[in-house]
């Protein structure tokens, strides 16, 4: 009787949860599986400690002052570091088995031997052990240091993850001993998780009561203690995963990744540590599991690695090689998708490619950036012409209104440009390889017919840590088995070859922006960081244009060891800066007050580090004379491509310069309330000219206050009514009936909003937020005259914002421009406000545009379907503008990039006030600039376009001390085309006395332009934005008259290799 089997109740809840409980972690350890996975424990023999003055190296660590410490002890505060010196004696009678070290700190952690990282730690990613020795032999004395950094992998927020950082928080060393590891029973466990888990998800599928029964019996035939029945139980899973597929079955690709955020609840510092933690981790899987592929994108990651921790950095280099490290991304980090300016899109590129094409011998194949919060639509473009046709993301999975229609497609930008894409439809690049997400990643999968394949990525991820030796014994089961989809390993490029080689054809297209119908308040939010931004991508650009000029003036001039060199090394180093303050989570304002620190003063150094660069170029140019009597002579300078008078402000000393030798009449001259002076001058395209202020003015600016106490400003292009209250009432040209302004409302009208999100504070304006307009009109101090004219005419007017915030304005008109600005000084102490200004339009349309990189788009100002009333907020640049036939008003700014229209109601973004992560986001005096430009026909004949730049971009004036006082204007760059603008000019990066030029058309049309250069050329050539020359194109180069013709197709980014 004793061999025959007892009966099975078919009950399969009690059958499953008792497999289950088999292997729980807290239930019955006593008797079950996962209390015989470390059957042996013994204290660690000596353990001492070291509270670091900082983040110090293993060098400097291990000479510090340890005493002895014990398990139980807490260690703090927050982002502080502790070091502990271990020393280990293994038991003898170990010899033969597995030994690890396990250790719980409640923190994130990394062990060293040897002055070498081995290995992270951290509870919240599920990893707590270490592995000494697979088979204890001779050795039974280590000694090791674990560096225990006082932060969680997603920082210390208090009493959330997201809130700000709770600065006294401490940490318990909860765990630190010797333990020898069951490899028989842990095999066991990662079995019946899969079969549990498939019995539970398939519970109406036969193949569910299959693996419901094969777990049972494992159960029944295991013995706690019996290594013989351990044996035979596995060989009944082994059995059931080797029941194989069909060949048609979906095929997911895994690829590990530990999308490690560069800053966001924690700072750049401890994310090079987090980098160090994760990679040791995915290198010592490397070693077990030869099929294991892993992806890691950011350069910059790469080069912190590389310079701290190089004996890590060789390790990755060789399994880079052996091409299961796999760099992806190409730029320097994983930036922003929406801010960031066309240009510095291209540098993330430039110097994450030049990276990795240096560093590892080849470029990357695939844009990677899954979790950033939108997606721009010239972004294909920029891709195609950094030598990338693959996107990864899995964003858009987060949207609140539309489900995205597909997961493999292709996506076209505004100029037509395509690359092909793909959602991991398990939606998240940081699965765990349970059962529950390969049936999901099938399911969700919404191109079913057109393709068989999909990406399935895995790892613990924003914190890093990335994939764990769980996740992989779980995948390896799951390669091929009967009732789920295929699973294998394998790179991100054999996946994007299999589905070019198989689907391209059948897949779908999607045209223009990847919208993020979530995290909206990223656009407006930490308003000083992006103003920074903006400033700073601009000053590169002006430093960059004349440090290149400087040099093809130098080389031609042959000057020879007194030649000037272009500061090649320290522009880069600047642009690093800047493109590190990219970050996704950096510049939308989503990360906590430490980081915000930190970036400033990375802003600030780029300032402080360019100016003088700036200088110097600009000596050089004009060849500067340093000994003599001779007086300095200002100069004006534009780095833009069309002439530009514009009025400036200047010394009294530079207005005496100016005069020296001056037959004409006397300039037009005034002084403004700072004690500046004013004057009108004019600049060439891309170069500099004496100052030489206007004599006379065919239309100054006049300013008059009316009857009923409004104030007209005029200046003979418009025309505009204030009231007390600063509002627009009236926005005309001269002698038009037509006001800008719609009938009934106000220009201008400041307005306040409640702006308190679902949860995520610092991201998210919900729309329900416009539900709570309320006009900014209270008035502090009544609009009064400040600046009569004839230069320059400005209004002042001081509004209540509450009891604790006010903004003060200077409305200004100058002569000879198009556009009223609004200088703007907001005192901000909100909680939980959104500040906004409204420019009710009088015009009718259907479609608003808004400047984006390299080009514009147009969305719509209605809510006709979901897809539409989703973008209540959206993302622009320098300029919006909404228009009718022969008719249309602009909005232009220098920092701000959140803006709406609904109807007829174009909404500029200015300030919101959340409080986490950063409690202090936007808080204090904040200063911005933005203006209306009312224009007759389209914006683009209008110089909308211009007119942002002028904005952004004033002339700059310098004095300089000049061999001839009568020096002439100089132009260097001139395009007879004004569709065409000119972008940039540097030194090319592996090239000798060549410069790289960059021209996009931006009014959305087919032209050809001719670009004259005003320095000496001896050819040029096109190439791509990795300033490879393009060996198809071929452009005729005019030596006699130093031109180029070059057609342009809509949005067109062309870059051009100037050989000087």
């Amino acid at each position: 009787m004793a061999n025959v089997p007892g009966y099975v109740l078919k009950n399969s809840r009690t059958t499953r949860e008792r497999a289950e409980k088999f292997i729980s972690k807290i239930y019955f350890t006593d008797c079950n599986l996962f209390g015989k996975l470390y059957p042996k424990e013994c204290p660690i023999t000596a353990l001492r400690h070291f509270a670091a003055p900082g983040r110090i190296p293993y060098s400097e660590a291990v000479k510090g002052d340890f005493k002895e410490t014990k398990v139980g002890n807490s260690f703090g505060p927050l982002w502080s570091t502790h070091w502990f010196d271990l020393s280990v004696d293994v038991p003898a009678d170990w010899i033969g088995e597995e030994v690890r070290l396990i250790w719980d700190s409640q923190s994130e952690a990394l062990i060293w031997k040897d002055g070498v990282p081995l290995q992270g730690l951290s509870p919240e990613s599920k990893r707590t052990d270490f592995v000494l020795t697979k088979s204890l032999k001779d050795q039974t004395k280590y000694r090791l240091y674990v560096e225990m950094a006082c932060n969680g992998l997603f920082g210390g927020g208090l009493n959330g993850q997201i809130n700000p950082p709770d600065n006294n928080k401490h940490f318990t060393l909860q765990t630190a001993k010797l333990a020898t590891y069951d490899r028989d029973v842990a095999a066991l466990i990662h079995d019946l998780e899969i079969l549990t888990d498939m019995a539970k998800l398939l519970e109406n599928d036969n193949r569910g009561y299959q693996a419901l029964f094969a777990a049972n019996s494992i159960v029944n035939t295991v013995v706690i203690g019996d290594r013989e029945t351990y044996h035979r139980a596995h060989q009944i899973a082994v059995e059931f995963f080797s029941e194989q597929n069909s060949p048609n079955q979906h095929v997911i690709s895994a690829v590990g990744n530990c999308h490690i955020d560069t800053a966001w609840l924690w700072t750049y510092d401890e994310t090079k540590r987090k980098c160090a933690r994760s990679f040791t981790s995915t290198i010592r899987l490397m070693e077990e599991y030869p099929d294991f592929k892993f992806a890691c994108s950011q350069a910059q990651q790469f080069e912190w690695t590389k310079q701290l921790y190089p004996a890590l950095y060789s390790d990755m280099k060789k399994y880079i090689a052996a091409g299961r490290f796999i760099p992806v991304g190409g730029t320097w980090v994983e930036m922003d998708g929406n801010i960031p300016s066309g240009e510095a899109f291209a540098r993330q590129f430039l110097l994450g490619q030049k990276f990795f094409q240096k560093e590892f011998g080849k470029p990357c194949t695939e844009f990677w950036l899954p979790d950033t919060f939108g997606y721009s639509a010239q972004l294909p473009q920029i891709l195609k012409l950094c030598g990338i046709s693959r996107f990864v993301t899995q964003k858009l999975s987060w949207s609140l209104v539309n489900k995205f229609p597909h997961h493999t497609f292709w996506w076209s930008g505004i100029d037509g440009s395509r690359v092909l894409t793909h959602f991991p439809p398990g939606n998240t690049y940081g699965m765990k390889g349970h059962v529950d997400e390969v049936l999901r990643t099938l399911t969700n999968f919404q191109d079913k017919g057109r393709s068989n394949s999909s990406l399935y990525l895995f790892g613990y991820g924003d914190g890093g840590q990335g994939p764990t030796e769980d996740m992989l014994e779980r995948l390896n089961r799951m390669k091929d088995i009967d009732g789920l989809p295929k699973v294998k390993m394998a790179t991100p490029d054999e996946f994007f070859t299999e589905v070019e080689a198989n689907d391209s054809k059948k897949l779908c297209h999607w045209m223009g922006e990847l919208y993020l119908e979530i995290h909206n308040g990223t656009y407006t939010t930490q308003a000083e960081t992006k103003k920074f931004n903006r400033f700073c991508e601009l000053l590169m650009r002006e430093v960059e244009i004349f440090s290149s000029l400087s040099l093809a003036e130098s080389v031609a001039r042959n000057v020879g060891p007194n030649a000037f060199k272009y500061p090649a090394e320290e522009i880069r180093r600047l642009w690093k800066s800047v493109l590190l303050n990219q970050f996704h989570d950096v510049l939308p304002g989503s990360s906590i007050n430490l980081v915000y620190k930190d970036a400033v003063v990375l802003y600030k150094d780029v300032v402080d580090s360019s100016s003088p660069l700036l200088t110097k170029a600009l000596q050089t140019l004009v060849q500067t004379q340093t000994s003599g009597d001779a007086k300095a002579i200002p100069l004006v300078a534009n780095s833009c491509s069309w002439k530009r008078t514009k009025v400036v402000e200047i010394s009294a000393d530079q207005l005496t310069a100016a005069l020296v030798n001056r037959a004409t009449e006397p300039p037009v001259t005034q002084q403004d309330f700072t004690g500046k002076t004013l004057v009108i001058t004019s600049a060439p395209s891309v170069g500099f000219a004496p100052l030489e202020p206007l004599s006379s003015l065919v239309n100054p600016v006049t300013v008059e206050k009316l009857s009923n106490g409004n104030i007209r400003l005029q200046n003979g292009l418009i025309e505009a009514v204030v009231d007390d209250c600063g509002r627009l009432t009236e926005l005309r040209f001269p002698g038009s009936k037509k006001n800008a302004v719609a009938p009934g409302l106000y220009g201008n009208q400041l307005v306040l909003f409640d702006d308190v999100p679902l949860y995520w504070d610092a991201w998210d304006v919900m729309d329900y937020h416009l539900e709570t307009r309320r006009p900014v009109e209270d008035v502090f101090e009544k609009a009064k005259i400040v600046l009569e004219g004839p230069l320059r005419a400005s209004v002042e007017v001081s509004l209540k914002i509450s009891d604790a915030s006010y903004v003060k304005q200077l409305i200004v008109l100058d002569a000879h421009s198009p556009c009223l600005a609004f200088n703007t000084e907001v005192h901000w102490h909100e909680n939980h406000k959104f500040l906004k200004v409204e420019f009710p339009v009088n015009v009718v349309a259907a479609l608003a545009t808004y400047e984006i990189q390299y080009g514009y788009l147009q969305r719509p100002t209605h809510f006709n379907t979901s897809w539409d009333w989703a973008r209540f907020e959206v993302c622009g640049h320098k300029w919006a503008d909404l228009s009718e036939y022969d008719w249309g008003v602009a909005v232009l700014n220098d920092s701000k990039y959140g803006w709406s229209c609904i109807n007829n109601i174009l909404r500029l973004s200015l300030l919101r006030s959340p409080k986490a992560p950063d409690e202090a986001a936007d808080m204090g005096i904040q200063k911005f600039t933005y203006a209306v430009m009312p224009h007759k026909g389209v914006f683009q004949d209008a110089g909308v376009i211009q007119e942002a730049y002028n904005l952004n971009c004033p002339l700059r004036i310098d004095s300089f001390v000049l061999p001839d006082t009568s020096a002439v204007s100089r132009s260097f760059v001139e395009v007879d085309s004004p569709s065409v603008i000119f972008e940039a000019l540097k030194l090319a990066e592996d090239a000798e006395n060549v410069l790289v030029g960059r021209f996009y058309e931006a009014y959305g049309g087919h032209t050809t332009a001719n670009i004259r250069f005003g320095f000496p050329v001896k050819n040029v050539k096109l190439c791509n934005l990795l300033e490879n020359p393009i060996a198809e194109a071929v452009i005729t180069f005019c030596p006699t008259s130093k031109s180029v013709e070059i057609s342009f197709s809509p949005f067109q980014i062309i870059s051009l290799l100037i050989s000087i």
